[in-house]
C-alpha cells in the first residue's frame, strides 16, 4: 500500500495539497484550521493530514528541507495519488531591503543554479514558473482581502550555509527577491507531470538586515499566509 515515502490509501489524499516545509507546521494547520481530520502519513515523521475547511476537502503535508526532499513527495503525490494542485507555504530569506519580516511573496518564477531539473529529466533551463491560473487566483484573493503581496522571482538553492555571497546574477539577471530551498523542485515537478503548483513565502529572515524570527514562530506564526491560501480553495 502506498509509495516508499507515503503510506496512504489512494482515497485518503485530496486533490489539493498545502505543503509547508516543516511537518510540525503541517500538523499545526490541520489541528487549527481543518475539521474531521485524518492522518494519512507519518513515515519518517513527515506528517500528512486530510480534512475539511468550510466544507472543502484538502490535505496538508510537510515537504522537508531542500529540493530532493520536496521533489520526492511532490512526485509521489502528483503521480500516484492523483493530486491536481500543490501550494507551497514556505519561509524565505529576503535579498532586498524592501522586504521586512513576515512580508509575503507570491512566486512567479524560481531560479536555481542547481542541476535538479537536468538530473531529473534532462531540462537545462535555470528558471521554472508557477501555474498561471493558480497564482492569479491567489493574487486576486489577496487584493480582495487587502493583503499586501510582493510578486516576483525567488532563488532556490541547494546550500544553506554558503561560504560565498549570493551572486550578482541572482540579484540582477534573475531579479530574485528572496532565497529558499524547495520551490524550483515543486514547479519543475508540476511542469513535467502536467499538474498545477504555486508558492507563497513568508519572510523569516533577511540576508540584508540580518533580522530573523524564531523556529517556534516559523511553526505557528504564519497565520496571514495560511489563511490567505485557505481563502483560495
Amino acid at each position: 500500500m502506498g509509495t516508499p515515502h507515503i503510506k496512504a490509501k489512494p482515497d485518503q489524499i485530496a486533490e489539493l495539497v498545502l505543503m509547508p516545509g516543516d511537518p510540525l507546521r503541517a500538523r499545526y494547520i490541520a489541528e487549527k484550521y481543518l475539521e474531521n481530520v485524518i492522518q494519512f502519513n507519518q513515515v519518517r515523521n513527515m506528517f500528512g493530514y486530510t480534512g475539511y475547511y468550510q466544507g472543502q476537502r484538502i490535505s496538508v503535508m510537510g515537504s522537508g528541507m531542500g529540493m530532493p526532499s520536496l521533489g520526492i513527495y511532490a512526485y509521489e503525490l502528483f503521480k500516484f495519488y492523483n493530486v491536481k494542485k500543490i501550494i507551497r507555504l514556505g519561509s524565505c530569506g529576503a535579498l532586498t531591503s524592501k522586504l521586512k519580516l513576515y512580508d509575503l511573496i507570491l512566486v512567479d518564477q524560481a531560479y536555481t543554479d542547481a542541476t535538479y531539473a537536468y538530473v531529473q529529466s534532462g531540462i537545462t533551463t535555470p528558471l521554472t514558473s508557477a501555474s498561471v491560473n493558480l497564482t492569479k487566483t491567489i493574487a486576486e484573493i489577496a487584493t480582495k482581502e487587502g493583503i499586501n503581496l510582493m510578486r516576483g522571482n525567488i532563488y532556490t538553492t541547494d546550500v544553506f550555509y554558503k561560504e560565498q555571497p549570493v551572486t550578482d546574477e541572482v540579484l540582477t539577471k534573475y531579479n530574485c527577491l528572496a532565497v529558499e530551498m524547495e520551490t524550483f523542485a515543486l514547479f519543475h515537478t508540476a511542469r513535467i507531470l502536467k499538474k498545477e503548483a504555486a508558492a507563497i513565502l513568508t519572510v523569516s529572515d533577511s540576508l540584508v538586515t540580518k533580522a530573523e524570527i524564531s523556529a517556534e514562530a516559523r511553526e505557528k506564526n504564519f497565520a496571514k499566509m495560511i489563511e490567505l491560501i485557505l481563502k483560495t480553495i
